[in-house]
């Protein structure tokens, strides 16, 4: 008996848009089950960690500002994906656009006016493009796979950081903890919910959602990196020009990473500290997926993400579990959301091996041939 994976001759849409909440479920389930294996009863377990996170004003804006930089990675993620461009290194860019960010905070630190924010955000994003570019240039003019570069760069930019943090960007007051000096007044996100962390960064998300949707479905540009991811030869045939829409995509999503690194540590850090980030460029890997590529499901995706996150500190607390759940959380969500696309597009089929029967072998008889002699 063999099993093997056989094609569907048509995907239905409706199971497309399924998979994700199906995907959720069966999460829910497995996380039941994992939280009655760890002695915790499994409902109380579950509330500890879906709905205390959200049960009260202030939860919900912590929510929301752990939400904004994994939805702003995940928009950047989605033209990458959707033009066939694996950016692994979403977390890499938001690092050294935390970086760079704070760099410009610490050298205007001293400067007042309307003008220091946007110029330490613009720096932010220069700094996460930057850190795009180099992917880009490596795949366009060596061929280069920019899973492997960009994954590794992730680590080059973390230990870029912790240098930074260690050494020439330590504050000298800090009592020699690896942190910088604390951001001035001009050079922190105004707060929008009094009460609450909740700040003026958590509404980029929702310019990037909209620009970033516009641009997918109003533009020829956005056309051009469909047809791309769709089929590279047709895209070249037609006469794009490929290596311009790579440089394009790692460009956005370097810039859009970099402005939710530079969010973070001008939000609610308020300094450059060594973990800006617990893995929020990773995460939107899955959020990109789990939201088909697409704004509004990318946004529900992020916020589920965010509870995640929030649960996981949330279990830690209450039920003296170690926080690492949030983790098999979201391995155990991209898991089954991997299963059930492979099962939306291809059917498992069983077939019976046949065995193979001796069948007696042919006799052939010599013919005798007649020589006629003289």
């Amino acid at each position: 008996m063999r099993i093997k994976l056989e094609a569907r001759g048509q995907q239905s849409k409706l199971m497309s848009y399924a998979s994700p909440v199906l995907a959720a479920v069966l999460t829910l389930i497995c996380g039941a089950l994992l939280f009655w294996f760890l002695g915790k009863p499994p409902l109380q377990a579950l509330h500890t960690f879906l709905v205390m996170p959200v049960s009260d004003l202030y939860r919900i804006a912590e929510l929301l500002v752990k939400a904004g930089p994994i939805v702003l990675c995940a928009i950047g993620l989605s033209i990458c994906f959707r033009a066939n461009v694996w950016n692994i290194g979403a977390e890499g860019q938001l690092l050294m656009g935390g970086l760079v960010g704070s760099c410009a905070a610490l050298w205007l630190l001293d400067a007042e006016g309307v003008w220091v924010l946007p110029v330490v955000l613009i720096a932010g994003v220069l700094g996460g493009a930057a850190w795009a570019a180099i992917p880009a240039f490596l795949k366009n003019y060596f061929n280069t796979n920019e899973i492997l570069s960009t994954i590794m760069l992730n680590y080059i930019s973390l230990n870029i950081l912790l240098h930074g943090v260690h050494g020439p960007l330590k504050d000298p007051d800090g009592f020699n903890f690896p942190e910088s000096a604390m951001f001035s007044d001009w050079q922190i996100m105004p707060v929008i919910l009094e009460g609450t962390r909740l700040h003026l960064g958590v509404t980029f998300a929702l310019f990037a959602m909209v620009a970033i949707w516009v641009l997918m479905s109003r533009t020829f540009v956005g056309f051009q990196i469909k047809v791309l991811g769709g089929d590279e030869r047709s895209a070249h045939f037609a006469g794009f020009k490929e290596k311009r829409l790579v440089w394009l995509c790692l460009l956005i999503c370097g810039g859009l990473a970099g402005l939710a690194g530079v969010g973070e540590v001008t939000g609610p850090i308020g300094q450059l500290v060594p973990n800006i980030s617990p893995g929020y460029g990773y995460a939107a890997i899955i959020v990109a997926f789990l939201g088909r590529l697409h704004p509004l499901g990318i946004m529900l995706a992020g916020l589920l993400m965010a509870l995640l996150y929030m649960g996981g500190e949330m279990v830690q607390i209450q039920l003296d579990l170690p926080r690492a759940i949030t983790g098999v959380f979201q391995g155990m969500l991209l898991l089954f959301l991997l299963i059930c696309d492979v099962l939306i597009a291809y059917r498992l089929v069983i077939e019976k091996s046949i065995s193979k029967t001796t069948e007696p072998a042919l006799s052939i008889e010599p013919q005798a041939v007649a020589i006629e002699g003289k």
